[in-house]
């Protein structure tokens, strides 16, 4: 059995409906950014907090968890610039009550969903594991303390992980039922699309002088379906003991541009865009992509979704919430 620590959140609710296929799955999840309708009917779900010691020991007790796969961080920059604190507090010292409970019930498998932020502003264009990690905000910084948690837990108390470091999550799943949904919404992709759908008077661009190819600034997209398959593999790999340790890229490898998002989302919803051009904002690099071929190498995992893919998947998953809210 499988605890899901924020498997109703939109990255989580993709890998619980992609992993119940195999294993019997617990889900654990405070709502406080997740959705209980996006959760798998075929799972148990437990309401409550990763930091709730008595909620904690009681799942460990009553039930047969091999290992735990935590995606329950509060993930927006801004806000963790602002709010320093709550990140700390969540993404750090709820996350050390949930290992110290996992290392009380002898549980010694984790996969932790990780971030670019790790990186910050990389010198390179092309990031891989080895790229320096120099996190510029309290969300990056968070992550990247968690990652050197679980490396010291592995020394000292034989704790086995698995990182995964994300780039641009995107798209939605296959079935259309499940999708990204934000609150505040702040990533381009479902921007754009609830633009086209008439929810935005405009979408803006920010910086058309970079260089690159035309201008715009080019960021690794990657399915989320892409991305939950890797964290099946990576348990997999940690419950037949191939790997004990090991930290991973998830992106396509290329990158796309903010220009070609937008030209393809306009292709795939035939519907013309109303951009607005605006100044470059701080501390956005030209680009960053991310290689994955240690992944590759090592579980054989590469991303098969392309960008047209991602954009139809999730125009299918916003038409039907529009749909939805209608009725």
């Amino acid at each position: 059995m499988i605890l899901i620590v924020g498997g109703a959140g939109y990255i989580g609710s993709h890998l619980v409906k992609e992993l119940v296929i195999q294993q019997e799955i617990i889900v654990l999840d405070n709502l406080s950014s997740g959705h209980e309708n996006l959760i798998d009917e075929r799972v148990r779900f437990v309401k409550g907090d990763l930091g709730d010691r008595e909620t904690l020991n009681q799942l460990f007790s009553e039930f047969p968890i091999e290992a735990v796969m935590h995606f329950a961080a509060n993930s927006l920059v801004g806000e963790s610039v602002g709010n320093p604190y709550k990140y700390y507090y969540n993404n750090v010292s709820n996350t050390l009550t949930l290992l110290d409970v996992m290392l009380d019930h002898e549980v010694k498998n984790f996969i932790f969903s990780s971030t670019a932020a790790t990186y910050g502003i990389p010198e390179t264009s092309l990031i891989t594991e080895a790229t320096v990690t120099n996190p510029i905000n309290p969300y990056g910084r968070s992550k990247l303390m968690i990652e050197h948690i679980l490396e010291d837990f592995h020394q000292a108390y034989g704790l086995n992980y698995i990182v995964l470091r994300y780039f641009n999550a995107a798209g939605a799943h296959a079935s259309g039922e499940i999708g990204e949904k934000h609150d505040p919404e702040t990533h381009l992709i479902p921007i754009v699309l609830e633009h086209l759908l008439g929810k935005r008077e405009s979408i803006s661009v920010f910086g058309t002088d970079y260089d690159t190819h035309d201008g715009t600034c080019i960021r690794d997209y990657i399915h989320v379906t892409d991305l939950a398959n890797a964290h099946i593999l990576s348990l997999n790999a940690l419950l037949e003991e191939k790997l004990q340790t090991a930290t991973y890229n998830l992106g396509n490898g290329k990158g796309y541009s903010v220009k070609e998002i937008i030209d393809t989302c306009e292709k795939v919803t035939g519907v013309e865009a109303n951009v607005v051009l605006s100044d470059r904002r701080p501390g956005d690099p030209a680009t960053l992509v991310a290689s994955s071929e240690k992944i590759y190498h090592e579980l054989g995992w590469k991303a098969e979704y392309d960008l047209e893919d991602i954009i139809e998947s999730a125009w299918t998953w916003h038409n039907s919430i529009l749909v939805g809210s209608s009725n």
